[in-house]
């Protein structure tokens, strides 16, 4: 199945989005279920309600700009779950002042894996609180930066 790319699409959306009040956090096609699902975020956090809302905004729409050339899929709208990495400056600066865990590629003072209160980040280094100090990791070098579910 031949489709858009993603980055057309989610600047497509994006107006859309703005005015249900939510934030598209990320997009995917499956192509084995020839699904694509929108992932969205909103302040105070995702109801079912809101996910419905944006998905019946944005359903005629995306008919209009056909992103599967003609062919058949189905649109899914999610949440993107608490354990996201962050990918963006907004996905930053919504949690400053958090427990987040960072996971490194390579072992950067003294491990792989670091928790700690996010303090900054300025789109190339995040500076977290731990128990070892105020701590600087390149962003380059991070797998991974989410919110610390404690379990």
């Amino acid at each position: 199945m031949k489709v858009k790319p993603i980055a057309e699409i989610i600047e497509f959306l994006r107006p859309y989005a703005e005015a249900t009040g939510v934030e598209i956090v990320d997009a995917e096609w499956d192509m084995r279920q020839r699904a694509l699902t929108v992932y969205i975020d909103c302040a105070g956090g995702l109801d079912i309600v809101t996910c419905e809302k944006f998905h019946r905004a944005i359903d005629l729409p995306l008919d209009d700009l056909d992103p599967t050339f003609g062919e058949a899929y189905t649109l899914n709208c999610s949440s993107p779950g608490l354990d996201r990495p962050f990918k963006t400056q907004a996905d930053f600066s919504r949690h400053i002042g958090e427990k987040v865990e960072l996971r490194l590629y390579a072992p950067l003072h003294g491990g792989k894996y670091h928790e700690g209160e996010l303090l900054s980040f300025d789109g190339e280094t995040v500076v977290l609180r731990t128990e070892k100090g105020e701590l600087s990791f390149p962003f380059e070098k991070c797998a991974k930066v989410s919110l610390f579910i404690e379990i």
